[in-house]
């Protein structure tokens, strides 16, 4: 109800009145609901606790993925290990059997002896198999549960 230029403002009708009283209305329970959304620390901690649960079952899932592919690439690695150390052995058994045809059995023992000792295959391989029997054994249980 302010004056300018000597003329008073235009009275508001008693709709224009109820209009604008029922749109302030609406916007204070807006804002109280809003407020209230933020005072309610319980409902907020369980939304956390629910955006937390979720993004652990997820990286959980990342990980088994990550586990399965480590085992697979290892089996294969033990396999072809295992493929090149039968071809070694089969060599060996075979230039062996031919050594006992041509020489005395105390030399096939001591050179058989020296071959197993100097061999480094046997040790890696059979770490490489546990290791990779361990992890197909993680994965199982980590999928039952």
């Amino acid at each position: 109800m302010s004056e300018k230029n000597g003329q008073s403002a235009p009275k508001p009708s008693i709709d224009e009145l109820r209009a604008d009283i029922k749109q302030t209305r609406e916007e204070l329970g807006e804002t109280v609901q809003a407020l209230a959304a933020k005072a309610d620390v319980k409902a907020r901690a369980k939304e956390q606790v629910e955006q937390t649960k979720q993004k652990v079952k997820a990286q959980a899932v990342e990980a088994t993925e990550k586990v399965r592919d480590a085992a697979a690439a290892a089996a294969g690695k033990v396999k072809a290990s295992a493929a090149d150390t039968a071809d070694k052995v089969r060599t060996s058994a075979a230039l062996t059997a031919d050594k006992v045809n041509n020489s005395s059995t105390h030399d096939f023992a001591l050179e058989a002896r020296e071959q197993v000792r100097n061999s480094p295959v046997p040790l890696p391989l059979v770490l490489a198999g546990v290791a990779a029997i361990v992890g197909v054994i993680l994965i199982i249980r980590g999928s039952r549960r």
